[in-house]
């Protein structure tokens, strides 16, 4: 199929790499038609790294000073994590490197792709404008925005990123500055104006005002609830419903012991607390 959008996805990530690394180099080679930068700072050879994963060498001083004269004041990124709440920035910090692409879009490391394409169709990518992989909020660990000057300073729409940027303290910037549990549950993001406009505000006020167009839909699996299979280039649960991609946010901590199976075959399992090659009636975990 002829894609008529060219995606790339940026990641920041700094010191060595975590154990299930390679299962997302893994994933990323089965999305050939889109491309993957991480910036980091970490010089050590990827292997088995496919040719969309591309590595842009840059510490977090460097990233700290960019920021800064592009912003036109003093920006505080005195650790990794901190490098969230600059998501939605990263087309605006970064745009050498999303120059001659459609769209681009921040996310994780920790992350198994599934078939990206089978949900950023060229459909959906023709009608909006930013793309989020929930249906309550947008996504730090996968969002795309349109590559237009509007898109990529669409974060100074909100009053507060001045303040988040210039601060130590992590305001869930990219997402819904902590309203998880309030928005699952059906809440509006405007229902707290008291709160940090995030990025979940910025993207629903400029909807609501027509300025832009924004996918919202729950294209992925988070928790460590097993019965997910990698099969191919492509996440099923339940042998029944695809995802985009599975979120480690969970099983990364409750997986015991963490182990790499080698060579990552075509199809593997995760359970709540493994990753089997085969399904548990057919053989013991690996």
């Amino acid at each position: 199929m002829r894609y008529t959008n060219k995606i790339v996805i940026l990641s920041c990530w700094f010191g060595p790499y975590p154990w299930y690394f390679p299962y997302f180099i893994h994933s990323c080679s089965y999305n050939h038609s889109i491309d993957f930068i991480i910036i980091t700072d970490n010089e050590n050879v990827i292997i088995n790294k496919p040719e969309n994963v591309k590595i842009i060498f840059k510490t977090m001083v460097g990233i700290n000073g960019i920021a800064s004269k592009k912003l036109g004041f003093k920006v505080n990124i005195d650790y990794p994590y901190k490098l969230c709440d600059f998501k939605p920035a990263y087309g605006f910090l970064f745009p050498e490197i999303i120059k001659g692409y459609d769209f681009w879009g921040h996310g994780d490391i920790d992350i198994v792709y599934g078939n990206i394409r089978n949900f950023m169709t060229n459909e959906i990518l023709y009608k909006y404008d930013v793309i989020s992989s929930r249906h309550d909020y947008i996504t730090g660990t996968f969002c795309l925005f349109r590559n237009s000057e509007q898109m990529n300073n669409l974060f100074m729409q909100s009053k507060d990123y001045k303040k988040v940027f210039s601060s130590i303290e992590h305001y869930c910037f990219d997402e819904c500055n902590f309203l998880f549990q309030e928005l699952q549950n059906g809440a509006s993001i405007f229902d707290y104006p008291d709160n940090i406009q995030s990025m979940t505000w910025v993207v629903k006020k400029a909807e609501a005002d027509g300025k832009l167009k924004a996918f919202f839909d729950f294209i992925i699996i988070e928790g460590a609830t097993g019965k997910i299979k990698w099969d191919k280039g492509r996440i099923i649960y339940k042998d029944t419903y695809e995802a985009m991609f599975y979120h480690l946010i969970k099983f990364k901590t409750q997986c015991k012991p963490p182990k790499i199976l080698s060579p990552i075959p075509d199809i593997f399992y995760f359970t709540p607390k493994k990753i089997m090659a085969k399904q548990k009636s057919e053989i013991s975990p690996i």
